[in-house]
């Protein structure tokens, strides 16, 4: 199987977007369609060995729409901008040396646009070589990032659209407005003058309205050519609605004009025209859409302020010791390894870690963090910080496309464009709504005409006004642009959710389920007692026994340990053997001799009693310590005491939570009286303790079971089936270091209150989601009826044509607007 993101060209209202996913799913072969209208790109799953992208690329073509390839990974491709070429030697002469070099597969060299495009193979030759090739033939180079690339196309594209949008729509209303004026203005008291009365030379009158109108249909001819063709393929969408509708005005309303030429009653049939109203309804419905394009630029800002946190420029240190060197390079030429030197105000280019110096970081815009932080020789720092005093050496961990950065950004990105489970019905509902309608207006019309005895000038009316004011478009963007807003706003406060359903499941949550080391606590104890158990070994000397056999253990509590004996100046030993007992302890043999440290059901199992000691076990326990047994030799020799700190938050967050009315669970491998220790400090009643990691899942799978929909903090390690088994896995990053995929909601700054911030958060977006979703479904069952003249018959008044178009106008604009409201939500 094969996943990839496309892009899909020419889609405007749901039902296009309905269309393309119920024929592609139809397709052999075809896993996944998932069609996303407000960022018109497609999440595509199908299996290459059934059919080829090319045929779901023309299946799509036939539908009236252009399915843009996915550029593909392999080998790698590196753009860049290129100054200095002044004639076509130039060019020739970089592609001739480029393509001469090894691990270059393709050099396309533009002389116009100074561009250059170059295949190559990474494991040969890096970026940073092929333009020092370059830059030795005498040119400057300056790269452009594939995902910059993608942005700003997309950014230069949307400014180019909504450009030609609002000159188009200039000159529409520069003819709509006359139009209005004249075809209206004497029922309004505004007079005409003689020339174009139509009273006294109704000619005139109609024949400046057509010429106007002919003018503003050939500015919106777009609607015509989409909406004309989608019909021809029997898969009408609002354009058709709209073609149909002042298409069926305009053509009456010229017969009509025809018939006053011929002398037909000419003062009567002037005052039966509709050309204002196939005018002004494509100016309105113009209008709307260059309001809802502007609208719609504004969901990826979050994106957008993401991508403008990484700098252009980075310098770099080469050299040893007192000879190093600076120079100033492009941030996409740094490579794992290289030494950059940080300069107070600056941001940090890449992921890294601090060789020299101390800063204090500003890591507000990444992981909502408002405090700045210290960082010191050898902490971890992430690109894209702001450095706010201090210079630092720093030595490049991850770059590109694998910095935090970056991989924050694609996720946003792939959140941005998926579905939330709520969008079903308003898809399902979208793809046979336009047919409907059409069904809908032709009844109406035949209605008026037939039953209704009425003229046929007042059935087309009616016709146009349900043709209109119905609008798939407010339906189709009621989602996707509510969780393009929302996880964008997420990113800001740092909180990344996966997709829209994780959005939708997380507000579903009735019960979360807190780990505790790492998560409610600090996940770094110390230790705190250490108790010799007869008197027959030397302290120091078990000491140094037990620290050299847990140095080889990656638990908190080993590290503990061996903290304590490096203060104490204890020399460690290297152990001969060393077995780690998963949720138990640890075996080793150190100096020749056996070594176990562990819990009670370990030295249980080895058969070595420790009953004797219970008492002082209980009363660290109850004190919120995890106490761990030492043996030697099969025989008990000391206890040892660490503890685990509770974060400063912890408290205010559970309390938080259960004003929320949700269920507060800590689950943790700990012995009871340890763990409810902690969970008295953090006000937390029930404690389910002395699970092993892989059990955990199964207590999160018989809490499913027993009705609660679960959401299981941890921090994405030791807690990963936990995590994959809950409704709703949230996992706790540091801001230096986040496991972005080991979670359905990561937490980036480690800190609790982000919990709290990521729930109300989704409640909010699925808020917005449902009143989009009321407001679209209540306008069009609310509208198309009152269009079709349902309130004429109770004596009420009939819906004007070109207010219905008005109407159909502005609900995609407060469907969108509505959602944007999201950008203003505080955690």
């Amino acid at each position: 199987m094969k996943e990839s993101v496309v892009t899909v060209k020419g889609m405007h209202c749901a039902a296009c977007s309905s269309r393309i996913e119920r024929v592609l799913g139809g397709m052999d072969g075809v896993r996944k369609a998932a069609v996303n209208l407000a960022t018109e790109t497609m999440v595509l799953v199908w299996d290459e060995n059934i059919i080829t992208f090319d045929n779901i690329a023309r299946r799509v073509q036939a539908l009236g729409f252009e399915l843009v390839p996915p550029e593909e990974n392999e080998p790698a491709r590196l753009d860049l901008a290129i100054q200095g070429m002044s004639c076509s030697s130039c060019s020739s002469r970089i592609e001739h040396v480029l393509s001469g070099t090894e691990g270059v597969l393709k050099a396309s060299i533009n002389l116009a646009d100074e561009s250059g495009h170059i295949e190559y193979l990474p494991d040969i030759i890096t970026p940073r070589n092929i333009r020092d090739r370059i830059r030795q033939l005498g040119f400057e180079t300056h790269q452009v990032s594939e995902t910059e690339n993608i942005a700003a196309k997309k950014r230069e594209d949307t400014r180019a659209r909504l450009a030609t949008m609002k000159k188009h729509l200039l000159f529409i209303m520069v003819l709509a407005i006359p139009l209005f004026l004249i075809s209206m203005g004497e029922m309004a008291g505004l007079p005409l003058v003689g020339i174009i009365s139509p009273q006294r030379h109704p000619a005139n009158f109609a024949l400046v309205q057509f010429v106007l109108v002919l003018g503003i249909m050939f500015l919106g001819r777009r609607f015509y050519i989409d909406g004309f063709s989608s019909l021809a393929r029997l898969a009408p969408n609002m354009d058709s609605l709209i073609a149909v509708g002042t298409g069926s005005a305009f053509v009456y309303s010229t017969w009509s004009m025809i018939e006053i030429f011929l002398g037909i009653d000419p003062q009567m049939k002037a005052m039966d025209l509709y050309f204002e109203s196939a005018g002004v309804i494509i100016a309105l419905v113009s209008l709307g859409k260059y309001m809802e394009s502007r609208s719609k630029s504004h969901t990826s800002d979050a994106i957008t302020n993401l991508m403008q946190l990484k700098p252009d420029k980075a310098t770099l240190l080469s050299g040893q010791g007192q000879n190093l060197k600076q120079e100033v390079v492009d941030v996409e030429d740094i490579e794992v390894g290289d030494l950059l030197l940080i300069r107070p105000g600056e941001r940090i280019p890449v992921d890294g870690r601090i060789a020299k110096g101390n800063i204090v970081v500003d890591e507000s815009m990444l992981t909502g963090e408002p405090l700045p932080v210290n960082r010191s020789e050898g902490d971890r720092v992430v690109g894209g910080t702001l450095n706010k005093s201090g210079v630092i050496h720093l030595r490049a961990e991850q770059v590109g496309n694998n910095t935090i950065l970056a991989r924050i950004v694609r996720m946003v990105q792939d959140a941005q464009g998926s579905k939330a489970p709520i969008a079903t019905l308003a898809d399902r509902v979208s793809l046979y709504f336009v047919p409907a309608v059409m069904c809908i207006a032709l009844l109406t019309g035949l209605a008026w005409s037939l039953a209704g005895d009425a003229a046929l000038s007042t059935a087309l009316r009616y016709f146009i006004a349900v043709l209109v004011i119905a609008c798939p478009c407010a339906m189709g963007l009621a989602t996707p642009t509510s969780i393009m807003v929302g996880t964008g706003r997420g990113a800001q406060l740092g909180v990344l959710f996966k997709n829209g359903e994780v959005l939708q499941r997380s507000e579903e949550i009735d019960t979360v389920v807190f780990d505790k080391t790492g998560t409610l606590t600090h996940g770094t104890p110390v230790l705190t007692d250490w108790i010799p158990v007869g008197d027959h070994h030397d302290e120091r000397e078990l000491l140094q026994l037990a620290a050299s056999a847990e140095q080889n253990s990656e638990h908190a509590f080993a590290e503990a340990v061996v903290d304590y004996a490096k203060k104490q100046g204890v020399e460690l030993i290297q152990p001969e053997s060393f077995t780690a007992v998963q949720g138990k302890g640890i075996e080793a043999r150190v100096d020749n001799r056996s070594i176990l440290i562990g819990n009670r059901q370990l030295f249980r199992e080895h058969g070595i009693d420790t009953a004797g000691m219970d008492d002082v076990v209980t009363s660290l326990s109850k004190s919120g310590k995890t106490v761990m047994y030492i043996g030697v030799h099969d025989k008990l020799v000391a206890l040892i005491a660490v503890a685990d700190t509770l974060k400063p938050e912890a408290r205010a967050t559970v309390d938080r939570l259960r004003a929320m009315k949700l269920r507060i669970v800590m689950l943790t491998g700990d012995q009871e009286a340890s763990a409810r220790a902690i969970a008295r400090q953090a006000g937390i009643d029930e404690v389910i303790s002395g699970v092993l990691p892989d059990n955990k899942g199964f207590v999160i799978q018989q809490l499913q079971n027993s009705g609660s929909k679960t959401a299981m903090v941890g921090d994405g390690i030791n807690d990963a089936p936990a995590l994959a088994m809950a409704d709703v896995g949230i996992a706790m990053g540091t801001g230096t270091d986040i496991a972005i995929e080991s979670g359905d909601i990561v937490i980036m700054r480690g800190n609790l209150d982000g919990i709290v911030t990521a729930l109300a958060l989704s409640k909010a977006t699925m808020t917005n989601i449902r009143q989009n979703l009321f407001w679209a479904f209540i306008y069009n069952l609310v509208g198309i009826p009152v269009a079709a003249g349902l309130l004429t018959l109770f004596g009420g008044p009939s819906l004007n044509p070109m207010i219905a178009g008005g109407a159909m106008a502005m609900s995609s604009v407060s469907v969108v607007s509505n959602a944007l409201r999201l950008r203003f939500f505080h955690k």
